[in-house]
């Protein structure tokens, strides 16, 4: 599948989690997402401009004033979430572990929480988190959170299944 091909599929399933999708299929959307970004950037900072925020005192950054980029994620945020679900079941996985990153996120701000490591999170003493037993808990979840879209980003590399499996039949060897 071509790259033209490929967005034409995407934007077709654009809310589709069903089925399955090929490597290149989910590839060729995931680069135009990026050019599409780029593109819709630069088209933001032409007609609206750019400003210098101050991000930290004596430290500033470019940030673009442009309404376009912020619709333009919204609107492929669920494309490209249907992509990824369907590349993780064209592997044989469900599709969601491609939320992986995002669960163990919410599972160690909660478990940070719990033991009452939100002021210290605000204030970045990071040595009060990681003290004591909770904070070898809290270690290894880091580690994991480190880890997590390691994972997925290897999982959406994995060849296709062959044959059929539980999500459909395979997209390579399924005529149009």
């Amino acid at each position: 599948m071509g790259f033209r091909d490929a967005v034409r599929t995407c934007l077709r399933k654009y809310a589709t989690f069903s089925g399955r999708a090929s490597r290149s299929e989910y590839w060729w959307f995931a680069l135009f997402l990026v050019l599409g970004s780029l593109v819709i950037g630069a088209v933001d900072s032409l007609l609206f401009g750019t400003s210098m925020v101050e991000v930290a005192p004596g430290q500033f950054e470019l940030r673009s004033n442009g309404p376009l980029a912020a619709i333009f994620s919204l609107a492929m945020l669920l494309p490209a979430l249907a992509a990824g679900w369907r590349r993780m079941h064209d592997s044989g996985r469900a599709g969601i572990y491609l939320l992986y990153p995002l669960i163990v996120m919410v599972g160690m701000l909660s478990f940070i929480g719990f033991l009452g490591g939100t002021e210290a999170l605000m204030t970045g003493d990071f040595g009060a988190i990681f003290a004591g037993v909770g904070g070898l808990i809290a270690l290894l979840g880091a580690v994991v959170l480190l880890i997590s879209p390691l994972l997925v980003l290897w999982w959406l590399t994995r060849p296709s299944q062959p044959g059929a499996n539980a999500y459909g039949p395979n997209p390579q060897q399924v005529t149009s």
